[in-house]
């Protein structure tokens, strides 16, 4: 997901970055400026002596770690007239973002479904990060959207991990609240007055000789909830470059969603199972 800074005074940007960032080491700062994900006003550049001025907006990506394809279409897992389930693939973004306006799920399912000049009109009920792949869902009103979302506490969200090492235990629970620190874009964990309660149940499936698959159950759904709870236990998820190791892919995907329908009040699942890059992640 996109970071967004507004500049407050003339200067360069490497500079800009260094005192913005500050919670960041200056080589990953460099990092991100020479892999083309910094952009002032919308177009992106890679010069560190690059001239900003007050009220310009800075924009910093992640780097992208898929050579994703451009997409026309997606994969559909489950659709009727309130809602439409795909697998979202690793490497493509959830929604647009005001520098990434075309490739991305909800952009892209909308021309697949639409119908001559028609097109469709839908809503995200959640999101997946950019790495993280799997099963995503999408409403075709607002009203629907809100009706899901009330019921949302009685979905279960399951996900696959392959994460680093070795945990200790089989089955564990992980029950440490969550705050999101806004100005580094990383969740915090720990007890403190603004955290929030966050729960997270796992069961380690496979074990290899330096990574571990691991199956999740999220009793609450916060932003990067896996990520910081794994890290947290000292087993980040595998490429996960913000809580553990740089890597060429990610190793995360939502593996099963269960709703209740918002207009037949049944219970509902869509699931998927992980990509074979994925399980090649386990060595």
């Amino acid at each position: 997901m996109a970071e967004r800074y507004i500049v407050k005074e003339n200067g360069k940007l490497l500079e800009f970055l260094f005192s913005t960032l500050n919670g960041w080491s200056k080589k990953t700062v460099k990092q991100r400026l020479k892999s083309s994900t910094v952009a002032v006003n919308g177009e992106y550049t890679t010069k560190h002596d690059f001239q900003i001025r007050v009220d310009d907006v800075v924009t910093i990506g992640t780097i992208q770690k898929n050579s994703l394809k451009t997409l026309t279409t997606l994969d559909i897992l489950y659709q009727d007239k309130d809602l439409i389930a795909i697998n979202k693939p690793a490497g493509l973004l959830s929604v647009g973002t005001t520098t990434e306006t075309k490739q991305h799920a909800l952009y892209i399912l909308r021309n697949q479904l639409m119908r001559g000049r028609n097109q469709i009109k839908l809503w995200p009920v959640h999101r997946l990060d950019r790495d993280t792949s799997g099963v995503l869902l999408f409403a075709t009103s607002k009203e629907i959207r809100e009706t899901v979302m009330g019921t949302w506490g009685r979905s279960e969200k399951v996900y696959l991990a392959v994460v680093e090492g070795q945990p200790k235990e089989d089955v564990g629970t992980i029950d440490q609240p969550l705050r999101m620190d806004d100005k580094i874009f990383q969740m915090h964990v720990g007890e403190h007055p603004h955290a929030k309660s966050a729960i997270t149940h796992y069961e380690v499936k496979e074990r290899k000789e330096k990574t571990s698959l691991v199956e999740v159950k999220l009793e609450t759904g916060r932003q990067h909830q896996i990520r910081a709870h794994m890290a947290w236990l000292g087993h980040s998820i595998v490429g996960d470059e913000r809580y553990g190791k740089k890597a060429e892919k990610m190793g995360l995907h939502s593996k099963k969603l269960t709703i209740v329908h918002p207009v037949s009040k049944k219970m509902l699942s869509f699931e998927a199972d992980a990509p074979r890059e994925f399980y090649a992640l386990l060595k």
